[in-house]
């Protein structure tokens, strides 16, 4: 099957899914409450998805997140989804997206990896995600502490994760320090200006190996920012 048979035959199974009722208004934009119709995410701007974010993470740093009856949620996504973003994330178990940034089940999609790193399998979801599945956003996001990019810093050798740390490795070579001071995970200070560079850093590889997402940028369909999750105050800085 031509690969643009295969995009209009995945497209037309994603449109089945029954309208959602809309429910208020956020950044005068309509969210739906559950995502499982094409009009909720038609309804909104990749910069209102941010904006709806920034507000899920508040409430979630406060402790009012949202009260969702997950149940009802999966019944109304069963037939089809259409999630407002993507989300590259680490694995790490304090990180996890859609509870940080206080949404429900079909609102993101969310790829999670060691140190968020992109590579073509997450290049080839976030194209699936945006131009098949019409996500709208796409997040690299980062966090403080991370495993991976302390990692990277020591330059651990470890069987399939040297390859994986080594995609890192461009973002700890970015990263000034002055002459003599310490580039190791013992440097709190550097591992958090090497995660920052590494969220950075992978925001601008999607732009440069992905010329189907360049494209929806460049022409306004979507937007690709990075973010820093910390896992000390539970608050998201957003590098827009």
């Amino acid at each position: 099957m031509h690969a643009r048979t295969l995009l209009l035959a995945v497209a037309a199974t994603l449109s089945t899914a029954p309208f959602a009722a809309m429910a208020g208004t956020e950044s005068m934009a309509r969210f739906c409450q559950t995502q499982y119709s094409r009009d909720c995410q038609a309804a909104v701007t990749p910069p209102q998805i941010i904006e709806r974010f920034k507000q899920g993470n508040e409430r979630f740093a406060s402790g009012h997140g949202t009260h969702r009856n997950y149940s009802q949620q999966v019944k109304e996504t069963a037939k089809g989804q259409f999630p407002l973003a993507s989300i590259v994330s680490c694995i790490d178990s304090r990180a996890p997206a859609e509870l940080v940034l206080d949404q429900g089940i079909g609102d993101v999609f969310n790829a999670r990896v060691a140190g968020n790193v992109i590579n073509e399998d997450i290049l080839g979801s976030l194209e699936f995600a945006s131009k098949v599945a019409g996500a709208k956003l796409i997040v690299v996001m980062g966090h403080t502490s991370c495993g991976a990019v302390k990692g990277a810093c020591d330059n651990v050798q470890m069987g399939n994760l040297t390859g994986l740390l080594a995609k890192i490795q461009p973002a700890v070579a970015a990263v000034p320090s002055k002459t003599g001071a310490d580039r190791s995970s013992k440097n709190h200070e550097f591992v958090e200006m090497v995660a920052e560079a590494n969220v950075r850093q992978n925001v601008q590889l999607v732009r440069d190996r992905s010329p189907i997402l360049k494209e929806m940028e460049d022409k306004g369909e979507i937007k690709i920012v990075g973010a820093m999750y910390d896992v000390a105050s539970g608050k998201v800085s957003w590098y827009e």
